[in-house]
């Protein structure tokens, strides 16, 4: 029987609200098709500085390093917002992803049909979208050094090598040619010498090794543009880090809320799963916390562990209770954090409801 070991952090806010509904689809599925799964708890973020003085400790990152895969909830809220430097919660996913080592994360955004009516955006624009967004992960300004802070000037560097763009050029490539076909490389070639750098390497790997791939070019406030107007034109979109923590989240308003949104993280030690919601501090502790992008997270890491039916029946059960009406607050609905989660395991699991 395969068997595989979760490092959880749940993090702040309603961080441990979804990741316990991710755990209950974790079990589900292990339950359902006979394989198991071993979770294990450890601190991160705000959290993690109040038990341990430091958001990111040793235990965690050594933790992280021995798993099989990662799950995160959610970090920070602003009760530690005077916190500086490395003890921000910021710094502690940060430091977690230089750690793993994990350079793309894929982000994708999907609005069925029974989501267009919840979306601000007019039906007729919305409907049919389903594109991925992979987004370096490891360099760019996040990253870039030297770095400086002062109380008249502060200082950050856009920096990508050639290398950087490559590897993350040639994964997003790779997965359209899986889907539609289509890719589209985002930037600022017009103003910036790291886009003129980046726009000019994925032409070339583009060219060399992926010409069956359609290939598009878009400035970063074009992309931002007809990510709103015309959402379904789009099959991956290929971008760096400071764009595309942009434009992720403005995708997540198509299918009217980021709490339905899902992502993973590639490419290092070990992967790592998250939905694409922060913390949310106003709502933590009330039940109403989506966890849509929690579940769809797990239908990820199942799927990246090779327990494709398993994950493909965790999104059917998601599919079905969203077709269904089954409805969290942030996209119009009553159903609580739990009562959500309920109806996607009984639909995908036969999975028992939580006790009252």
């Amino acid at each position: 029987m395969p068997g595989y070991k979760i490092a959880v952090l749940p993090g702040d806010g309603i961080g441990p609200e979804v990741t316990r509904e991710a755990e209950r689809a974790m079990i589900a599925a292990a339950q359902a098709f006979n394989f198991e799964i071993e979770l294990e708890h450890w601190p991160i973020g705000g959290t993690a500085l109040d038990q341990f003085d430091t958001p990111f400790p040793d235990a965690t990152r050594e933790a992280c390093l021995a798993a099989d895969a990662i799950f995160l909830g959610a970090i920070g809220d602003p009760k530690w917002d005077h916190e500086t430097g490395a003890r921000r919660c910021e710094a502690a996913l940060l430091a977690l992803r230089k750690a793993l080592g994990g350079y793309a994360n894929l982000r994708p955004v999907i609005v069925p049909e029974s989501l267009v009516d919840a979306s601000p955006l007019r039906p007729e624009c919305v409907s049919g979208t389903d594109l991925l967004i992979v987004r370096e992960l490891t360099g760019g300004i996040y990253f870039g050094e030297p770095r400086s802070s002062g109380e008249d000037v502060a200082a950050n560097n856009m920096i990508y090598t050639r290398s950087e763009v490559e590897r993350i050029a040639r994964m997003a490539f790779s997965i359209a040619e899986k889907r539609r076909g289509h890719l589209t490389s985002v930037d600022k070639a017009n103003v910036l010498e790291v886009s003129q750098l980046w726009r000019s390497v994925v032409t070339e790997i583009h060219e060399l090794e992926f010409p069956n791939v359609e290939l598009e070019h878009l400035y970063v406030d074009n992309a931002a543009i007809q990510l709103i107007l015309h959402p379904s034109q789009f099959d991956v979109i290929l971008t760096g880090n400071l764009f595309g923590d942009i434009l992720s989240d403005l995708a997540g308003t198509l299918p009217g809320s980021l709490g339905i949104l899902p992502s993973a993280s590639f490419g290092g030690l070990v992967d790592l799963y998250e939905p694409v919601h922060g913390s949310a501090p106003d709502i933590a502790g009330k039940g109403c916390a989506n966890p849509g992008g929690a579940l769809l997270s797990i239908v990820m890491l199942l799927q990246r562990l090779g327990e494709m039916e398993a994950g493909a029946r965790l999104q059917d059960g998601i599919i079905k209770t969203l077709e269904e009406g089954v409805l969290t607050r942030d996209l119009g609905g009553t159903a609580s954090t739990t009562e959500f989660a309920d109806a996607v395991l009984s639909r995908a699991f036969n999975f028992a409801p939580t006790a009252a």
